[in-house]
């Protein structure tokens, strides 16, 4: 008996090896069980259940890559971005060569608007992070100066734009069936030699500069200046212009919030003389969610004068909001909505002054780190304050612009926009009903 006692003994202890062995593994298990179950949620839509789950396990857990990658997926689609850049921050620390760590690294960063710790990262990252900046940036769609950058460091930044383009209607003139369109009741009337519409090509030289000098960590006083030389061929001689619109202010910013006013300057000549003068101020404020979403709020006043026209000078006030959405892959969308009002200086010219209501929008795609397109579409509608004394009505405009484009950049710091922008004015005089459409290619520096 006891030779079988002392010959069991060893088996016992070999078949305690497997026993002990799921025993160790059982930890391990119960974890790729959590990761997988924290998977499967987000996939399912349900990332802030995701987040919670690994949340409570995260004191143990972390730094444990499995565990931290699942963390950082969870976590930004749950928009707990500062917690995904923790997570992402882990398994980039311990796997230095993850590049795909990295590229979620980059785009937690950019969410939470850390943007020099995005700058700190290979451009081979960034680029493939933010292919937003293939296109269209959030600034291209708002009424605002610059507001990149703004991490306690003074900016600036400016471009160089040469467009060459062809327009259907430089005169912005009605079409030679005009007379036809007459409103019943309207007197005997033709429209003057060259009044119609003219076609034309041109070529425009703009420049751009903005920036930022910070003073403090929430003041900071900010400008912008953009001056346009455009010249025209045959009948569009005349419309030759320049036009040079100035900007400086002061910014406070505060967590999600920042508050700008700025004074407004610009002039407009037109063939050799100054065909228009603006003064104003803008108010803006504008309210992050996040580094892929904000609101954008404003108040505009404006002083009009023209020189050759005193009875068209006006004080325009416009206010409005809108509201940009970047995808995670790098598309945009956004929309706004905005209404004022323009106000004749003289007297008795009511019929030269109107309120206004518009709605805009558009859509940006990123198709890949070099290519994107877009389009955007505006309808703005005017109500006139009183008859027109030569027609006898009332003057009602609708108008529409709609933009179809694609954006390439085929070299850092360069840009080449092709864009087909079509405008209708459906308007109640005919002098003042047309269309346009103007197809234009833009080759721009970014410094």
């Amino acid at each position: 008996m006891r030779s079988v006692t002392s010959w069991l003994r060893p088996v016992r202890r070999l078949a305690l090896v497997p026993v002990l062995g799921l025993l160790a593994a059982a930890p391990v298990l119960a974890d790729d069980t959590l990761v997988q179950q924290a998977q499967a949620l987000v996939q399912r839509g349900d990332a802030l259940a995701a987040f919670q789950l690994l949340d409570a396990q995260e004191a143990e857990r972390a730094g444990d890559p499995a565990f931290d990658t699942a963390m950082g997926h969870a976590a930004f689609a749950a928009a707990q971005y500062s917690r995904a850049v923790m997570a992402w921050e882990r398994v980039v620390a311990t796997q230095p060569d993850n590049l795909a760590a990295q590229v979620e690294l980059a785009r937690a960063l950019h969410a939470v608007g850390d943007r020099r710790g995005v700058q700190a990262l290979a451009e081979q990252v960034r680029m493939r992070a933010i292919p937003v900046d293939a296109a269209l940036s959030i600034d291209q769609f708002l009424v605002s100066y610059d507001r990149m950058g703004h991490e306690g460091l003074s900016t600036w930044k400016g471009h160089i734009d040469f467009t060459l383009a062809r327009d259907s209607n430089v005169n912005v003139g009605p079409g030679p069936d005009a007379p036809a369109l007459s409103p019943p009741g309207t007197p005997p009337w033709a429209l003057a030699p060259g009044s119609a519409e003219q076609r034309a090509t041109y070529a425009a030289l703009l420049g751009n500069v903005r920036g930022r000098h910070v003073l403090d960590a929430r003041w900071s006083l900010i400008g912008a200046a953009t001056a346009e030389v455009r010249g025209h061929s045959g009948a569009g001689r005349p419309y030759d212009s320049q036009q040079l619109d100035v900007n400086a202010g002061v910014s406070y910013r505060i967590e999600r919030h920042e508050w700008m006013l700025s004074a407004q300057g610009a002039t407009y000549r037109q063939d050799g003389d100054t065909l228009r003068n603006i003064g104003g101020l803008l108010g803006e404020w504008i309210y992050r969610l996040d580094g892929f979403r904000q609101w954008d709020t404003f108040l505009q006043v404006q002083s009009l004068r023209y020189p050759a026209q005193g009875l068209r000078n006006a004080r325009r006030t416009v206010g409005g909001t809108s509201y940009v959405h970047v995808m995670r892959n790098g598309s945009l969308f956004y929309a706004g909505l905005y209404a004022g009002q323009e106000s004749p200086s003289a007297s008795g010219v009511d019929n030269l002054g109107y309120d206004l209501a518009g709605l805009r929008g558009g859509v940006q795609w990123a198709i890949s780190p070099q290519w994107a397109a877009f389009t955007h579409l505006n309808v703005e509608e005017r109500r006139y304050g009183a008859t027109d004394p030569f027609f006898g009505v009332t003057r009602r405009d609708r108008q529409t612009h709609w933009v179809l484009g694609v954006s390439w950049l085929p070299a850092p710091g360069w840009r080449i926009t092709p864009q087909w922008a079509l405008t209708h004015n459906d308007s109640t005089l005919p002098i003042t009903d047309y269309d346009r459409r103007v197809f234009s290619v833009t080759l721009r520096r970014e410094f």
